[in-house]
């Protein structure tokens, strides 16, 4: 499988991106879907995952409550929704599924 993020941008605090995670290849409807970010000088950091089916995901407490993450596995494709976005969530943001990991897109958040 292979992937590709997309949907990053510059938007002010308080605003909303959603992030797409797109897959090609096989077997993507079976694989747990993760999402993370490395802010400069940073690690990188776990924002959040869902599982294959889509009914369970799960998140850094410091997006929980400010972010969705949904897939939609007939078009392999698997969503990041944040909202109330803070200048801490500026970050480059991957999305992974196993040892596969998308390029990342940048999400800037200014105050």
């Amino acid at each position: 499988v292979q992937l590709q993020a997309s949907g990053g941008g510059l938007v002010q605090a308080g605003g909303s991106l959603r992030l797409s995670c797109v897959a090609s290849g096989r077997p993507f409807s079976t694989s747990t879907v993760g999402w993370y970010r490395q802010a400069p000088g940073k690690e990188r950091e776990f924002v959040g995952a869902i599982n294959w089916t889509g009914d369970s995901a799960y998140y850094v407490d410091s997006v929980k409550g400010r972010s969705t993450i949904s897939r939609d596995n007939a078009n392999k494709m698997v969503y990041l929704q944040m909202n109330s976005l803070k200048p801490e969530d500026t970050a480059l943001y991957s999305c992974a599924a196993g040892t596969t990991w998308s390029q990342g897109t940048q999400v800037t958040v200014s105050s």
